[in-house]
């Protein structure tokens, strides 16, 4: 039996997708969105001074960030993680792989609400997982090229693997801000 690794890389993320991921951040509220759980954290916030010394993004709504990261790197609310998987995950690399129009962490324009951020990382997600899906067998095997930086020589379904791992690690991370919101935020009873 021939093995086509095209299907099983498109089926962990999808699974993980489906089953643990998506729907643990359903119905996620803009106050979880924006929460700060200690002070000094990046997010995404209205475009004004705040407490990183970059803000990027082109519409009403910005992200924190610096260059080189701070260490120990700033802690980040539940809005700059998915901005992240959104942008610098999914976004960034479908438009380097997979014909998507151009952005980056200065060009994105960034979600208000938390709705409109699990739409755009619902869209982004699609777009990535049908990219992933047009290379087929053979164009797994092709070099990720002068996009991927030092990793350019790799193949691309070391790319998929990647973003994989990026999409479970930090859409974990968003899940357990969620408990902890949960948590912490419980009435009175």
């Amino acid at each position: 039996m021939t093995q086509t690794w095209n299907p099983l890389l498109r089926d962990q993320i999808a699974w993980h997708w489906d089953n643990q991921l998506r729907p643990r951040i359903s119905g996620l509220a803009d106050d979880e969105y924006f929460w700060e759980p200690v002070p000094g954290c990046w997010s995404v916030r209205p475009r004004s001074p705040g407490p990183a010394p970059v803000r990027a993004g082109s519409g009403a709504m910005t992200i924190d960030f610096a260059m080189p990261q701070p260490d120990p790197a700033p802690f980040t609310t539940i809005a700059w993680r998915l901005a992240h998987v959104i942008v610098g995950v999914l976004a960034v690399r479908s438009a380097a792989h997979f014909g998507r129009p151009p952005t980056d962490y200065r060009a994105f324009e960034y979600a208000a609400t938390a709705d409109e951020a699990l739409a755009q990382l619902d869209a982004e997600y699609a777009t990535w997982l049908a990219g992933v899906d047009s290379l087929g067998e053979s164009g797994l095997a092709r070099p990720c090229g002068e996009a991927e930086g030092p990793y350019g020589e790799r193949p691309l379904a070391a790319l998929v693997l990647h973003i994989n791992r990026e999409l479970i690690h930090h859409l974990s991370e968003v899940c357990l801000l969620r408990d902890l919101y949960l948590h912490t935020h419980r009435e009175a009873s």
